[in-house]
């Protein structure tokens, strides 16, 4: 029996699975983000632990992995290789692979050998690889290199926005109410001295409220509509760069805020971006945890193509809705 390692390092979690060749789960685990860029000791340490928790979960030694693939955020030049290569090599395992995240969020939402994939979690970053096998990640380096949105730039957004509401700069919106209900504070004005006072930042957290508001706030719209064009742009850039303009192929939409919010108030500006440079392009939202997608990169390597009863597997034990369920029970 052959026994794979999937890894999927993110900027706020790092998930670990162990499957059999049938692609029954035997272990999984989850840990801290596992991002280099944000440290890579606390990255190293979240992603060891993910090993570890996993294996033991699944009573198997690092011996007995047939394969592993690490999808990590933040893999993304060289320089970061040179980083990753040697923590990946001191965990132990014999078979193993590295790639970026934006790659096993690919894997893990098409079943052909080329396509797009948008990732909007706490960052954003896109990915694309045509028929010929030629790669292109536009993105993944933040708002002064050329992307905007993600869950830490869209926090700031709903953060600027309370205030600006505050002091008239900009319309009232539901996302004040609802930004002082969830950090615990009776005003506006309470919220913005204690962050300015204490050298704080937007929290996280926030950026959800915009789903949660959207439906009856102009302000949360034009945010999200924003998010979408941009992810629409950065996917065109790559479909004319790679020129598959007239190809049919999958554009996978990944990341929490695709998975998780409520993508009608993003994935329509996404498509009208991408309709207009690729008509043959059809939209995908992500319904397995991106670490399938490792998974399947770790069988593939060995040897050993995925069939039927893998996806199926997989698509039981590891959807979005199922595998979130099980790590916050963990």
């Amino acid at each position: 029996m052959n026994y794979y390692l999937g890894v999927d390092g993110g900027g706020s979690k790092t998930l670990a699975v162990v499957t059999d060749q049938d692609g029954k789960v035997m272990g999984r685990a989850a840990t801290g983000c596992g991002n280099h860029q944000s440290g890579a000791a606390i990255a190293e340490q979240n992603i060891r632990l993910a090993v570890d928790e996993a294996l033991h979960a699944s009573g198997l030694t690092k011996e007995r992995i047939t394969y592993s693939t690490f999808g990590l955020a933040g893999a993304d030049r060289e320089a970061d290789y040179q980083v990753l290569r040697p923590m990946i090599a001191g965990l132990g395992l014999e078979q193993h692979y590295i790639v970026c995240d934006t790659v096993i969020g690919l894997r893990a939402g098409t079943r052909q050998s080329h396509g797009v994939v948008v990732i909007c979690g706490t960052g954003t970053n896109c990915y694309g690889i045509n028929r010929e096998g030629h790669e292109l990640q536009v993105g993944g380096f933040g708002y002064a290199f050329g992307d905007f949105g993600g869950g830490g730039e869209l926090a700031v957004e709903v953060f600027r926005s309370v205030i600006r509401a505050w002091e008239g700069r900009e319309q009232p919106t539901r996302l004040s109410q609802a930004t002082l209900n969830l950090l615990g504070f009776a005003s506006t004005e309470a919220m913005f001295h204690h962050y300015l006072d204490h050298g704080m930042r937007a929290p996280l957290e926030i950026a959800k409220l915009l789903f949660e508001v959207a439906e009856h706030d102009e302000l949360a719209r034009d945010i999200l509509r924003r998010q979408g064009r941009e992810l629409g742009i950065a996917a065109s850039a790559v479909i004319r760069k790679l020129s598959m303009q007239q190809d049919s192929f999958d554009l996978v939409m990944a990341g929490s805020l695709l998975t998780r919010g409520d993508s009608r108030f993003i994935s329509p500006f996404i498509e009208a971006e991408v309709s207009a440079a690729a008509p043959g392009c059809r939209l995908m939202v992500l319904r397995l945890e991106p670490v399938a997608g490792a998974l399947f990169m770790a069988m593939e390597k060995s040897g050993n193509p995925v069939g039927e009863s893998v996806y199926h597997a997989l698509d039981e034990q590891l959807s979005v809705q199922e595998a979130n369920a099980l790590w916050h029970k963990n």
